[in-house]
């Protein structure tokens, strides 16, 4: 039940509706901001209702625009009920129906990098927000919203919002209340610098400006974020951390590193949270992260006493990372903040702060390219995300993933990625588990040779010198077959996989 603690105004209480009619709110062809990012603080209750509406009848197809992906109570739900006419900025593959819906064009998506995103709505590129859904721990007395695990782009959403709903969850510890930073840029000309100079910088509001006119209705929920523990580190992600271990002791004896590390960005996933992990048995102390997600093991490594601050956009509310915080509130309190995304994947911070950054792609291939997004060139897989973001612009770039996958029937590392995320001119540091290649300042069949002989399964590594052999004899200054990549192509849709013979036969 609602009471004082939440809503911290009276007037506020007469605003409470049952989810249905807040729904009400949200009609055909509407433009959708939710809160949340991947997935963490975003709203449930008011899109349920929504969808549950849909299936009984109601026309009405909407544009959801988010931080990231978000849980199944928004993009599952809305899509499983034929709900959703457009998606932007980004969406995981984990919710299986949108993907479907993604790749059958029945649902338009955009894919942007995910520090454009609020801006662009800012300029107006994309038209009205109608209506903002804020997932809040409370409402302060002057409609300011006290926000949960996930800012995303939720800040932007509400500023341009002709309505804004207010769902108040019940399940969101009050503690959280500080963590926040809010901060919206100025549009050009009045744009200013970003005045972030160290990590833990504080630098806006730990308030989401609202106001008690704005707020049309409040919905109460008690739902957690749907979120399940990431799985244990297997060999392969060990072996990477390891090798990341290495790299970086090998940079800071070489001068290329200062003794006190800079900070660090990790990607989303299993990998990636195994892989930052490996920091815990270095020897490295007094770790920062300027990241976007904050996963399960940033929350151990601050236990431990390794990350001494973090920031990002949200942090993944897992049972083991709520267990952790319900610990130790005021120590994380302490230790991180939360920013909006345009703030937290801002190119002008990450090069000031000198980020060194750490991502994982579907694939890579021999000449530094990285596909992040697409299997075989054309079915979406999940969004680019603020991989390019940091890619792009950090001090240093480590794209990090096994050698194989499904089984290891499949290479990661490829002649030519089907899809390019990030060209050769934006990445640094390939790592498998079977090695490290760093190709900075190495021509393109410099790269090749290195990527090959580091970081490539041995399964796969004579085939991959052999496509080399192949591709040299165009004589040209990046050789490449596009026969025997259109050839590979067409095998992979026909069958799924590409197979050692498969990969023997391009060549």
């Amino acid at each position: 039940m609602l009471d004082a603690t939440r809503l911290r105004h009276p007037s506020l209480f007469a605003k409470i509706v049952a989810p249905e009619e807040a729904a009400d709110l949200i009609t055909d062809g509407m433009n959708v901001g939710v809160s949340g990012f991947t997935p963490s603080g975003y709203p449930k209750k008011t899109t349920l209702a929504l969808a549950k509406q849909v299936r009984a009848g109601k026309k009405c197809r909407i544009n959801i625009w988010s931080g990231a992906s978000v849980g199944p109570e928004i993009e599952e739900s809305l899509a499983q009920a034929g709900a959703v006419k457009g998606r932007m900025p980004y969406y995981a593959a984990s919710n299986k129906t949108m993907r479907a819906q993604i790749n059958d064009n029945t649902i338009d998506y955009v894919d942007q990098h995910l520090s454009h995103f609020a801006q662009q709505i800012d300029y107006g590129f994309f038209g009205q927000v109608d209506v903002a859904i804020v997932e809040a721990a409370a409402i302060n007395s002057d409609g300011s919203i006290v926000l949960g695990p996930g800012v995303g782009n939720i800040p932007m959403l509400v500023k341009h919002a002709k309505k804004v709903i207010v769902e108040v969850n019940t399940s969101i510890p009050l503690s959280l209340e500080g963590m926040h930073d809010i901060y919206i840029c100025k549009k050009p000309p009045f744009r200013e610098e970003i005045p972030i100079y160290h990590v833990n910088d504080r630098i806006g509001s730990p308030y989401l400006a609202c106001g008690l006119d704005r707020i049309d209705c409040i919905v109460e929920s008690d739902i957690l974020d749907h979120v399940r523990d990431l799985t244990e580190p297997d060999a392969d992600s060990i072996a990477i951390a390891a090798h990341l271990v290495d790299f970086l002791e090998h940079e800071q004896r070489h001068g290329r590193l200062p003794q006190q590390m800079l900070p660090m960005q990790s990607g989303v996933g299993s990998i990636a949270n195994a892989v930052l992990m490996g920091l815990a048995r270095s020897k490295f102390e007094d770790l920062t992260m300027f990241s976007e997600i904050l996963q399960d093991s940033v929350f151990k490594l601050i236990k431990m006493g390794k990350i001494v601050s973090a920031s990002g956009c949200a942090f993944t509310p897992s049972p083991s990372v709520w267990k952790l915080y319900r610990e130790e509130p005021e120590l994380y309190r302490k230790s991180i903040v939360l920013r909006p995304l345009d703030i937290s994947n801002s190119p002008e911070v990450i090069r000031r702060l000198g980020v060194i950054a750490m991502n994982t792609p579907l694939e890579f291939d021999i000449y530094g390219q990285a596909n992040s997004t697409h299997v075989m060139g054309s079915s979406m897989m999940n969004g680019i995300g603020g991989s390019g973001d940091y890619m792009r612009n950090g001090y240093l770039t480590i794209f990090s993933t096994p050698s194989t996958a499904k089984g290891g029937s499949i290479s990661s590392v490829v002649p030519m990625v089907t899809h390019a995320d990030h060209t050769e001119h934006d990445t640094m540091v390939f790592i498998t588990e079977q090695g490290v290649a760093d190709v900075r300042g190495l021509s393109p069949l410099k790269r090749a040779k290195l990527i090959i002989e580091k970081c490539a399964h041995p399964d796969y590594k004579e085939q991959l010198y052999d496509y080399l052999r192949i591709a040299q004899q165009k004589n040209a200054h990046m050789p490449v077959d596009l026969q025997h990549a259109f050839d590979m192509q067409a095998r992979y849709a026909a069958t799924g996989s590409m197979k050692k013979e498969q990969l023997q036969r391009r060549a």
